[in-house]
């Protein structure tokens, strides 16, 4: 296998590995968020518990990725899109246009999409995981 070859073959892993990493981290997001707030006793609409799920979801991957090495710009790009379907998909849902079961399946399957299409947009972020991994 020559240099490039191995090289190109561990970025894909990379990317891929941080794929999955963000979505434990939107799964440990989803499980931490509701629990915190059925401990002190706050129970949301379906609609607001939607929007609550994205805000959990980006703060679980947020810390996630700051862990890793990540810098702030990639950090607050993943949660942009993990928000965004929300920000769209709420407000119909509130004038009555759809439940709130088609809500949440909406969010989430925007969310898997946009996710793969902010990391594209920054694969030396993304294909590679040494300590030498840009910080901006």
């Amino acid at each position: 296998m020559t240099v490039a070859h191995a090289t190109h073959h561990h970025g894909r892993r990379a990317f891929v590995r941080h794929y999955l990493e963000m979505l434990a981290a939107m799964v440990a997001g989803m499980m931490a968020g509701p629990l915190l707030r059925s401990a002190a006793g706050l129970e949301p609409s379906a609609g607001a518990g939607a929007v609550l799920m994205a805000v959990d979801m980006s703060v679980a991957m947020v810390v996630w990725m700051r862990i890793r090495g990540h810098g702030w710009p990639a950090s607050l790009e993943m949660a942009a899109v993990m928000v965004a379907p929300v920000a769209v998909l709420a407000p119909l849902h509130w004038l009555g246009l759809f439940g709130a079961d088609v809500l949440l399946i909406a969010e989430h399957v925007v969310m898997l999409p946009l996710m793969w299409l902010a990391m594209l947009r920054r694969p030396a972020e993304y294909g590679r995981w040494s300590q030498d991994r840009p910080t901006s």
